[in-house]
C-alpha cells in the first residue's frame, strides 16, 4: 500500500509558554509571559498553550495561570490553551474565562503515579467528569496521551493501549488527541506505524503528534509523521522545556527547527519563522534562557 501524500499545510501547535517554561528554574513574571505570548501570536501561531490550572506546589511556574488567562487579549483566530488535571482545575479555568482546555492521561501506570500521583483509571474517571462539565460550558477540549511511545519507568508502551485512550478521549468530545513522545523514546518506524493507525482510526483533523528532541531525532520523527499525513505537530519556541516528572524529558521539538523543515518541504504553516526566532531571542536576552534550537543558533551566528 502506498503512503498517503504529504500534507499541503500543517497546524503548528505552540507549547512553549506552558510546556517550555514549566521546566525552567527561573520563575517568569506574569508581564513577561504576556509579552512572549504576544510575540508568538504576532508571528502567526494560532494555537498557543499558555498555562496549567495545577497546584502551584507541584509546578510553581504555573501559579499565575488564572490571572494570565484573564489578561490575555483577544486576537482574531488565536486560541489560548491551558491544561486542567481535575475538577478543581476546571473550576479555576472556568472562573478565569478559559475557552480551550487540555486533558491529561498517561499510557503508563507508573508514569501517571509519578507525574500526577494518581492511577490511570482514576485519571480517566476524572477526565470524564471534567469533559462533561467543560463541554456543557462551551469549552473546546484537547486530549493528551503522555509517554505514548515509551515510558522511562516501564519501557515499551503497547500502541493498542495508546489508541484506546485516544478513542476514549474522542468519545468524551475532545476536538483533537495529541500523542506525546514525552521523553523522546520514539523511533521513526514506530512514529510511522502509530501515525498510520491513528489517522486510519480517527482522521487527520483529530490527531496531533507531540514530539521531543531529547535524543536528537525530533525532526526525523516529524518527517516520519508528515510522510504519513499528520497535519498537526506540537513544538516549543526555542526548543525549551519538557516534563519535570519524567526523567530525560527535556528537549521539546523547537518551533524554529520545525518551521524550517516545513518551509523546505513546501508545506504551509502560516507562521513567520523570523518572528519565532525573534521570540526566542527575547527569551534569551530578557530571561537569560538557554535556547537549544539549532535553527536559532544558526540565525544568531549569521546575524
Amino acid at each position: 500500500m502506498s503512503a498517503p501524500p504529504r500534507p499541503h499545510a500543517v497546524r503548528v501547535f505552540e507549547v512553549g509558554p506552558r510546556d517550555g517554561l514549566q521546566n525552567e528554574a527561573l520563575l517568569v513574571p506574569l508581564e513577561q509571559k504576556l509579552q512572549i505570548i504576544a510575540k508568538l501570536a504576532a508571528a502567526g501561531l494560532t494555537d498557543i498553550e499558555v498555562g496549567a490550572f495545577v497546584h502551584p506546589r507541584w509546578v510553581p511556574q504555573m501559579a499565575d495561570t488564572d490571572e494570565l488567562v484573564r489578561r490575555l487579549p483577544a486576537r482574531d483566530g488565536v486560541r489560548y490553551w491551558s491544561l486542567v488535571p481535575n475538577e478543581r482545575g476546571l473550576d479555576r479555568a472556568l472562573a478565569a474565562g478559559a475557552t480551550h482546555l487540555g486533558l491529561l492521561a498517561s499510557a503508563s501506570e507508573t508514569h501517571s503515579l509519578k507525574n500526577i500521583n494518581r492511577s490511570v483509571d482514576v485519571v480517566r474517571a476524572e477526565n470524564r467528569r471534567v469533559a462533561a462539565r467543560a463541554r456543557a460550558a462551551g469549552v473546546t477540549l484537547r486530549g493528551y496521551v503522555s509517554v505514548a511511545f515509551g515510558c522511562p519507568y516501564e519501557g515499551d508502551v503497547p500502541l493498542d493501549r495508546v489508541l484506546r485512550l485516544a478513542e476514549e478521549y474522542l468519545e468524551l468530545g475532545v476536538a483533537q488527541v495529541a500523542l506525546g513522545d514525552t521523553t523522546g523514546m520514539a523511533g521513526p518506524v514506530q512514529v510511522r506505524h502509530a501515525a498510520r493507525r491513528a489517522l486510519d482510526a480517527f482522521g487527520a483533523e483529530r490527531v496531533a503528534f507531540h514530539l521531543h528532541d531529547t535524543r536528537g531525532t525530533g525532526l526525523v520523527h516529524a518527517m516520519a509523521a508528515l510522510e504519513e499525513g499528520v497535519t498537526t505537530l506540537d513544538s516549543s519556541t526555542g526548543g525549551i522545556g519538557g516534563c519535570p516528572y519524567a526523567p530525560g524529558a527535556a528537549g521539546n521539538l523547537a518551533t524554529e527547527d520545525l518551521l524550517y523543515l516545513l518551509e523546505r518541504l513546501g508545506i504551509a504553516s502560516g507562521v513567520a519563522l523570523p518572528g519565532v526566532v525573534a521570540a526566542s531571542r527575547w527569551l534569551c536576552d530578557e530571561l537569560g534562557l538557554s535556547i537549544p534550537s539549532r535553527y536559532f543558533r544558526y540565525a544568531m551566528a549569521d546575524s
